[in-house]
């Protein structure tokens, strides 16, 4: 602010302006408060001064409020409104209706009301330290360090924990919480099936073969309020947990029984892991082997038995099918040993298949021989009978 003071050999003059006041001293002692208008002070000595300050939606030191209550009570309570926090109290100071100011615990801050009018609301974060909507969206300018958001979706769980202890569990929703002298945090958990990948570490069978054995775990948060208790990081002590089932039932067990029994392996980890995690307010769904890796010299081996049992199976099946077409002619056979007009129905069937190969065939049956001659005599499956 500006101010315009002339001085004369006995007079001050003072210009104080709209919106302003001006705080008049003596010798450093506080004589009046000058309203809006222009002041020819006499002042012989030039012991006057005179201080201007904005009144409208502006503070006043807390220190010279301080002073001038201590001295003039009266012009005090005229011109200031003081507000103090106590302990586990937070105010919001509006000017004219509108918030400006958030104070936290054991503050103070002084306001000229003489222009401006100026409203506080004081609210007690000892019994709910939850911020209400309405005092959200007043403070929302000046928030940072007073309180805590959180944000919980519908597939989470929020824990809220006040100085270390539990205590409730917040629905879906937008929550925020006043952390002024103490120490709020909001827990969000997944309640979705999460997949945990467990890559062992390398491990021997009964047989001292080594081998790596990589599993999926399923995982899904039943009890957040359990698993907070129980549990530090869920993932980290599943996976821990699986590796050593793994450890413990490959130990036990032969390669082939390792590679052929995996159904049976399966069913033996997720018992090992279920009983374990069933108090910590986990559920494991599913739990399987993905991948055993072998070494390369066993894994070579292996191949080359699983190439010989496939060569044997092969082999088998082809002399399976060839005794069974074997089986198949004799019963034909039989069957035209039996019936000579079969026979003679499987001769042409075969003269058929013989003329469909050949372009052009040329017959001579001979002299008095007819077609039925050169049809007999043409194919014969079975020898003539002797006379």
């Amino acid at each position: 602010m500006k101010l315009n003071e002339t001085w004369h050999v006995l007079t001050t003059s003072v210009t104080v302006k709209d919106g302003e006041r001006a705080l008049l001293t003596r010798n450093g002692r506080l004589e009046r408060v000058l309203a809006p208008g222009r002041y020819n002070l006499f002042d012989p000595l030039h012991q006057l001064k005179a201080e201007l300050f904005s009144v409208v939606r502006t503070e006043f030191p807390a220190d010279r409020f301080a002073v001038i209550q201590a001295a003039r009570p009266d012009l005090a309570g005229e011109l200031f409104e003081a507000v103090e926090t106590r302990a586990n109290e937070i105010a919001i100071v509006s000017l004219d209706g509108r918030p400006v100011q958030l104070m936290t615990p054991w503050q103070t801050r002084v306001y000229w009301k003489v222009a401006t009018a100026v409203d506080v609301e004081r609210i007690d974060v000892a019994e709910d330290p939850r911020v209400t909507a309405r005092h959200l969206a007043m403070i929302q300018p000046n928030r940072a360090g007073v309180i805590t958001e959180a944000v919980v979706e519908n597939h989470e769980a929020g824990l809220l924990t006040v100085e270390g202890r539990l205590v409730q569990r917040l629905a879906p929703g937008r929550h925020a919480f006043w952390i002024a002298g103490r120490k709020i945090e909001v827990k969000r958990l997944d309640l979705r099936p999460q997949a945990v990948e467990i890559t062992a570490q390398e491990m021997l069978t009964k047989d001292r073969i080594a081998l790596r054995v990589t599993l999926t775990a399923f995982r899904r948060i039943v009890d957040p309020e359990r698993v907070v208790a129980s549990v530090p990081d869920v993932d980290a002590w599943l996976y821990r947990l699986v590796q050593f089932a793994i450890r413990e039932a490959v130990a036990g067990r032969t390669l082939d029984e390792v590679l052929s029994a995996k159904t049976a392996l399966d069913a033996e980890l997720r018992d090992y892991v279920r009983e374990r995690v069933a108090e910590s307010g986990v559920e494991v769904t599913e739990l399987g082997v993905k991948d055993v890796i072998l070494p390369g010299e066993i894994r070579e081996l292996v191949n080359k038995v699983v190439e010989a049992e496939r060569l044997a199976k092969a082999n088998l099946i082809r002399r399976q099918e060839e005794t069974a077409a074997t089986r198949s002619l004799l019963n034909t056979a039989k069957l035209m040993e039996e019936n000579p007009l079969l026979l003679r129905l499987k001769e042409l069937e075969s003269l058929e298949r013989l003329v469909e190969k050949v372009g052009r065939i040329d017959l001579h049956a001979g002299d008095g021989q007819g077609l039925d001659a050169l049809l007999t005599k043409l194919v014969r499956l079975k020898a003539p009978e002797s006379a």
